[in-house]
């Protein structure tokens, strides 16, 4: 660091003269002369020269303050630079105490100045605090910014999470009612067809009992199709019979043709009816045949009488069914069902 510059000398002052033991005027007598020796007289250092202090009052330099306030700046920018932190800028307030003790001659102006950038000093520590503070708010903005958007994301995701899973739960809800929907109509509409083919079932069978009858009246079940036993000679019975009084009214089941007529042995008296799909119908043990072999008969004609004649053990009709002529029969009661006939 540079040397301080020299003092300025002290004024000079004409009507006082610098005598040993004090002042006198140009007029009066002197006081005594003073020799300084050189055991008296301290060493000169440099070329500072020592000014004389009026009324005791403080040496007024306003180059030792200037180098002071340069010295504590240079130090605050050796410490914002060591720090790493931009400069603050610094200001003070005018330190009145300290104006008033350096206020003599034509130095004012300087210490006026000298004072402002030494009030500038020494605010630095409390414009230092209060950046800091400045930045650390303006930090502690941005991070709870950051956690409120943040926040903010987590939010909506956790609502999106949810409403897709409302969304996907409507889905199932609705794909669910949507499927039993479909099985209730599917089986709605089922019952519909199964009805209404009831229904049309019945209308053919009531068309079909039109032209279908059966073949006698007064009578009871006593046999049934497939019965098992030793009267039979295949082992089981092989037609349904209608026991009824002799004598008792045989009909056509339906139209067709009158292929056989007369005795066929064990079946006594028996009458085959074929019809026009080939199926042959025959009415055995008759008591008496009242058609012809080639005869055209149509539903509900006369063809003979219930007797008992054959292999039997009463009065009955044997009523056997050989679809297109076979020589084995199916059971007669279901056939006359098919027709709409109910024996």
């Amino acid at each position: 660091m540079a040397s301080n510059p020299p003092a300025p000398e002290a004024p000079y002052v004409p009507s006082d003269t610098l005598v040993y033991g004090g002042y006198r005027a140009d007029d009066e007598a002197p006081l005594g002369e003073w020799n300084p020796t050189a055991d008296s007289l301290a060493p000169v250092r440099g070329r500072h020269r020592v000014a004389k202090q009026r009324g005791g009052g403080f040496a007024r330099s306003s180059t030792v303050l200037g180098v002071g306030v340069i010295a504590a700046v240079s130090a605050g920018g050796m410490a914002s630079a060591n720090t790493g932190k931009p400069p603050v800028s610094i200001s003070m307030p005018d330190l009145g105490p300290v104006s008033s003790l350096i206020s003599n001659d034509s130095d004012s102006d300087s210490a006026a100045d000298d004072t402002s950038a030494f009030s500038s000093v020494g605010a630095t520590t409390a414009d230092t605090a209060k950046g800091t503070s400045d930045a650390g708010e303006a930090l502690r903005s941005r991070i709870l910014a950051q956690a409120e958007v943040q926040q903010g994301q987590l939010d909506t995701k956790a609502a999106q999470a949810v409403a897709a899973a409302a969304e996907k739960e409507a889905d199932e809800a609705a794909a669910k009612a949507e499927k039993e929907a479909q099985e209730k109509a599917t089986a709605a509409k089922k019952k519909a067809e199964e009805a209404a083919a009831k229904v049309a079932e019945a209308a053919r069978l009531a068309e079909l009992a039109k032209q279908y009858t059966l073949p006698t009246s007064s009578y009871t079940i006593t046999g049934t199709f497939g019965q098992a036993g030793s009267l039979w000679s295949s082992g089981y019975h092989t037609g349904l019979d209608f026991a009824a009084p002799t004598g008792t009214l045989i009909k056509a089941i339906h139209s067709g043709t009158i292929t056989e007529a007369g005795w066929a042995g064990s079946y006594g008296y028996r009458t085959i009816l074929t019809l026009d799909d080939g199926t042959e119908l025959w009415f055995c043990h008759q008591s008496s045949i009242s058609v012809s072999v080639g005869q055209k008969v149509g539903t509900g004609d006369v063809i003979g009488r219930v007797g008992a004649t054959g292999n039997v053990t009463g009065a009955h009709l044997h009523l056997e069914v050989h679809p297109g002529g076979a020589a084995t029969g199916i059971d007669p009661m279901a056939w006359l069902r098919g027709k709409g006939l109910t024996p």
